[in-house]
């Protein structure tokens, strides 16, 4: 990587908004059992980019807390 291509590494514990990937990583569930949660369009934790799917790491947290099964 050359120095003017540095890639910024921002723990995830502190990126506001996570990719299904680094959400199934913080959080122990399945990036299928992600993918399947927000798809609903009730969800509050999922930011639509285009297509990309951004999971908006402190609502998914506050859902997780208040869930009793997933």
């Amino acid at each position: 990587m050359a120095n003017n291509e540095k890639e910024l590494d921002i723990p995830i514990w502190l990126k506001a908004n996570l990719t299904v990937e680094e959400a199934a990583a913080y959080t122990g569930i399945g990036m299928n059992k992600l993918r399947e949660l927000s798809d609903s369009d009730s969800c509050d934790f999922v930011l639509w980019i285009g297509r990309k799917r951004l999971l908006k790491r402190k609502k998914l947290e506050e859902f997780l807390e208040n869930a009793f099964s997933i």
